[in-house]
């Protein structure tokens, strides 16, 4: 069973960083695609940003400019560093792995994000 483990959340002023991270020990990480959703009270679950194993990278137009993802397939952890952080952006964050092939789909149980002053 793969499990996906998320760091990094917790409280920041608005104009703030954080940078969370996503490890996983999954053997297949490398190949997979992965990416963090985000889940604000009330509100369905959104995309947030995507990377596959080539590094090809797309964004929600709510955060192009201000959030970066990448990863690390050595260390088998894939981030979401986030800038210029919004009330808005407060939400759980959730990582999740695309399996190829089977499509399968693995989440974390998620970090919270808390934006405000």
């Amino acid at each position: 069973q793969v499990q996906l483990e998320e760091s990094g959340g917790g409280v920041v002023q608005p104009g703030g960083s954080l940078r969370l991270s996503c490890a996983t020990s999954s053997s297949i990480f490398s190949i997979s695609r992965m990416a963090w959703y985000r889940r604000a009270p009330g509100d369905q679950r959104e995309l947030v940003a995507i990377i596959n194993g080539g590094g090809s990278t797309n964004y929600a137009d709510s955060v192009k400019g201000r959030f970066t993802i990448s990863r690390d397939n050595a260390k088998n952890t894939v981030y979401l560093q986030m800038n210029n952080l919004k009330p808005e952006d407060t939400a759980v964050y959730y990582c999740n792995m695309n399996v190829p092939i089977s499509g399968t789909n693995y989440w974390g149980k998620g970090t919270l994000v808390t934006v405000s002053s």
